[in-house]
Order: C-alpha cells, then sequence, then structure tokens
C-alpha cells in the first residue's frame, strides 16, 4: 500500500473510556527512636518526619465505562 493510499484511509473512530483506579504511592518518613520498635509505634501513631511524596507504585483497575457508559467489566 503506498503512502498516499494510507493517507486518504479513514483514521478509526475513538472511544472515551473512563475508569476508577486505586493507586498507592511509596513514601518516605523518618523519625528519632532508641529502638526499630518504638521507631514503627511513633510512625504508626503519625508522629514521624516526612522526607518526600514518593513514585506511584501500584495501580489496580477497579472498573471501567466505555464511552457510552456501559461497564467493561474487570
Amino acid at each position: 500500500m503506498s503512502a498516499v493510499a494510507r493517507k486518504l484511509e479513514p483514521k478509526p473512530r475513538l472511544k472515551t473510556f473512563h475508569a476508577s483506579l486505586l493507586v498507592t504511592r511509596l513514601e518516605q518518613w523518618w523519625v528519632e527512636a532508641e529502638t526499630a520498635e518504638e521507631a514503627q509505634a511513633l510512625l504508626a501513631s503519625g508522629q514521624g518526619h516526612h522526607c518526600e511524596l514518593g513514585e506511584r507504585v501500584y495501580v489496580e483497575l477497579e472498573s471501567m465505562l466505555d464511552g457510552a457508559g456501559g461497564p467493561q467489566g474487570r
């Protein structure tokens, strides 16, 4: 097929899809403590210090709708 013929072919019609995603991320926190157990307890109670936002590391697709609003399954 020539390049001219490819340009004349109609492009496929694109649909819009919407999705619900569960996205978790890794963040770095720090705390000063005498033992690892004490540090874990302090972090669990929210007393740590936030260093930086992490990168997204896990995505789970929960559901998706096609352009007409119909479900696409899991």
